[in-house]
Formats: C-alpha cells, structure tokens, sequence
C-alpha cells in the first residue's frame, strides 16, 4: 500500500516537473529578442552595446529585457527581496546575467534609492523568461509568451516620486509642466526635470522671494558701447548722435555725414560722431553752420582797392575809372593814350596827363613871337612891339595829381643864358591868382614852384613863370617867361 502511494506520488511528480520543463520553441522572436541557436530559444539583444551613444545628457545606459534604459550615473536597481529568493540553477543564473545585462545590487531594500533611481522587483530583474511561482520553483516562459508581463500586483513596479509605470513595465518620467500638476506662479516658466521639475524665471528676470523681477542689465557691467536701455526681460543699445549700431547690436561706429547725407552747401568734414562744414574763400557759414554766404569785401574794408571795389559771389573785383587800367589786381595805372591811341591832328601834340590826354598846338606862338625851337618863341628885337615884351616865351606841360600833399615842390626854372655882372630874379607873372603856389630862388640862376595849397583836379593852371636880368650898372634890362600848364588829374592816383 505504501509503495502503491510513493509510485503514485512519484508519478504526479514527473508529470508537474514535466509542466514545469516544457519549452515552447519559436524560431522567430519579438522586438528585442534574437534567436540563439544553441540554446534554441529567444534572447535579449544588449542595445546598449550595439547602439551607438544611445543616451544622451551625460546619461548612462542599462540595458533591459526587450529595450534599454537611460538613467542617471548616480542610480542604481536594486531588487525587492521580498519575495522568496529564487531558485535558479547555476548555468541559468549565468545565462541570465549574461543575456540580461542589468547589474542587481543584493541589497534587501525597497523603495527610493538616493540618486534618483527606482526599485525593481524580482521579476523586473529576472526578466521575461523567468517568474517566480508559489513555490519558488522556476518556472520557464518562452519570450513570445503574451503572459510574460505579470498581473499580480506583488509583482508590478514600484516607481520612485516623479516617476510612472509605462505599458513596457519601465519606470519613465512623468512630465509635470505638461500635464500641469506643477505649482509654478503665472509669472514662472515650468522646466521639466527627471523625476521632478523646476520653476525658473524667463530670461531677462530673476527670483526674489516668490517673485521674478526684471534684471537691469544696464547697471551691470557694459553690454552697449554708448547708451543702454534696459526694457521689461530685456534691453537694447542705443547711440549717440553721429554714431549708428554696427551689425552686432552692441558696438556703435561712426556715421560719415559727408557721404551719408551730406547737409554742407560747400565743403564737408567728417569729424568722430559728427561733421563740420566749410566754405569755399569769400564765403562764410551762415548762422544754421550749414550754408554759405558771401562775404562783401568790399564792405570790410575801404583799402582793398585803389579805386572802386565790386563784389561779386565768392570774391571782389577792382575797377579803374576811365583812362587808367588795373594793374596787379587792385591798383590804378594811369593809361597813356599818347602812345597807343588818341584823337589829335598831326599840326597837333598829345599829352598825356593823369587820367587823359590833350592836344596842344605844336607851334603854339603867336604873333609878335616866332617859333624858333620847340615850345620856344621869341621876339625879334627889329620887331618895335617886342620892346615892351618878353625876350621869350617857352611853352611847358606838367601833370600832377589831385590832392597832393603841401606843401610840394613841383616844377623847376633855371636860366639858359648866363650873362657877366647880371643879376637875375624870379617871379610869378599871372596865374596864382588865388596863391595856390610860391615860387622860391634856388640860386642866381634858379628857382623852384612850389605847391602851397591842394588842388582838386580835373583842372588846368597856366602859370607865367618870369626870370628877370639885370646888369650890375642898371644899363641892361631884358626877361624872359616860362608859360607852365599844370594839368590836375581827377583822382589822387
């Protein structure tokens, strides 16, 4: 009887390790899974070593039963050792650790491990192939099995705060300024963390107290070269007149007004930040800094010009009055048309004087006196009318100008004849009527004219000059005259 019991109960043994042992073989495997041959069955592909940088942000990869995971470098997995420890054959823990690739701390813990990590149960470790059943016995799944994702809730993750179970049975971040279950103020922007998030200020403002205030960045050390504006979350440059923002917003670079816009009605110079205008000579800037105007010369001064000064744009001009010509742009030069062109008759002499010319008879004596040289009658002394005449007349022509300093010695008379034991004297026959002159012996045989009162010309003076001789015994009396033309120019010049 009790040998019929143990072969009975030997027998119901077989079949449940036979259960227990059935493997379903497939030769196609689920995403995450590749066929190994020798074992015959589906194993985990490690990403995180075929992958190339499959993390990013100084992330670090674990690899997963059918994925990866991307976790920070100071997490770690830990297993729930709640449960029963499994018993798993040495040559298939082996092969787990292998085909797994995640690295399970012994700690017998639960809950959150400093670093942000998260806990795994025993079955999160083990994965897909390997559960853990009532009686601890090892229970062998096929990857493709759809049951591989448990349903007992002593078996599901347990998330660490900020973390959530994910249709893979991974713990993945919870994303709280999306789905709004974070508590930053209105005036907040919401910055996702792992695990958590962050409440930072927008650019521009920074956090006092509960409040974001906007920061000055003009009282900081310079961004702008000139002038800084500061605005709410921000600020802008702006520059000084003359100058304009280069490209990078900051530096300000001078403005050439002179090609820009030039304002300047004649020359423009540009100068660091503005320009200055100029004008051409016999202009001056106007009072706008900008325009020219003429300057009059002829109103600054009186000595510009010897005669009449003409203003025109930009200079002056000297002009002469008729008979004299400009010479060296602002002197008056008496013209001598003796020698270029004049109107008298061939019986006639031209003489030039200041600002004209006249004619003069060339045989200018009259009767009883003939002509015996130029300019020079006398009087025959067979002619009895010549007895109470002068011996001779010569003709003379002078020119002087109009008020001439006095006074001024102007004309000379000397006797051409001298005579033994005579004694001559000088006098002023006709013509000084109003004692514009004085006539003045040099020597016995000399005498000077002398101007003593200023004339204003154009006038003519005929002066008698008169030389009388005298013998030294009173026996012997004769004169002779010296008829002076003096010609007054109009001008002083």
């Amino acid at each position: 009887m009790l040998k019929a019991l143990f072969l009975t109960m030997l027998t119901l043994a077989l079949v449940e390790s036979q259960d227990t042992e059935e493997t379903i073989t497939y030769t196609q495997c689920t995403d995450g899974y590749e066929w190994d041959p020798v074992r015959q069955q589906c194993k985990d592909i490690d990403e995180c070593d075929i992958v190339p940088d499959a993390c990013k942000g100084g992330m670090k990869c674990v690899n997963h039963y059918g994925g990866y995971l991307c976790l920070p470098k100071t997490a770690q997995i830990i297993v729930n050792n709640e449960q029963p420890q499994l018993e798993t054959p040495a040559a298939e823990a082996a092969s787990g650790a292998a085909t797994g690739g995640v690295a399970a701390s012994s700690m017998a813990t639960s809950g959150v491990v400093p670093g942000g990590g998260f806990v795994a149960s025993a079955a999160a470790v083990a994965g897909p192939e390997v559960q853990t059943g009532r009686n601890n016995f090892v229970i062998r799944r096929n990857p493709a099995d759809p049951q591989r994702i448990p349903t007992n809730p002593s078996h599901r993750i347990q998330c660490a705060a900020g973390y959530e179970q994910s249709d893979h049975n991974v713990c993945q971040d919870i994303d709280e300024c999306t789905a709004g279950t974070h508590n930053c103020r209105a005036d907040q922007v919401c910055i996702n963390l792992r695990g958590s998030f962050a409440c930072h200020c927008p650019p521009g403002y920074q956090k006092r107290g509960e409040q974001c205030v906007d920061i000055d960045e003009c009282s900081v050390p310079p961004y702008c070269h000139q002038r800084c504006v500061n605005t709410p979350g921000s600020f802008y440059c702006q520059c000084n007149p003359g100058f304009q923002l280069a490209a990078n917003n900051y530096t300000c670079v001078d403005i050439n007004e002179c090609d820009a816009s030039n304002q300047c009605a004649q020359q423009c110079y540009n100068i660091l930040g503005s320009f200055i205008c100029q004008c051409n000579q016999g202009y001056e800037l106007s009072s706008d800094r900008l325009n020219c105007e003429d300057i009059d010369e002829c109103r600054t001064s009186n000595y510009l010009c010897q005669y009449q000064c003409v203003n025109e744009p930009g200079k002056f001009t000297c002009m002469c009055p008729q008979g004299y010509q400009v010479v060296r742009g602002r002197t008056c030069q008496d013209i001598n048309e003796c020698e270029t062109a004049n109107e008298c008759r061939e019986d006639e002499m031209c003489w030039n004087y200041h600002g004209g010319f006249r004619c003069y008879p060339r045989n200018p004596c009259q009767d009883p006196y003939i002509l015996t040289s130029e300019n020079r009658c006398v009087c025959p002394v067979s002619n009895a009318m010549c007895r109470e005449l002068p011996q001779s007349i010569v003709y003379k022509y002078m020119s002087i100008r109009s008020d001439r300093t006095v006074p001024s010695d102007i004309f000379q008379i000397q006797a051409t004849t001298i005579y033994a034991n005579t004694i001559n004297t000088f006098r002023i026959k006709s013509g000084n009527e109003n004692g514009e002159f004085y006539l003045r012996q040099t020597s016995p045989v000399s005498a000077m004219l002398v101007l003593v009162k200023s004339l204003t010309g154009p006038r003519e003076y005929i002066v008698d000059l008169e030389m009388l001789t005298v013998n030294s015994i009173g026996t012997f009396r004769t004169s002779s005259v010296l008829r002076l033309t003096i010609i007054v120019g109009p001008f002083a010049f």
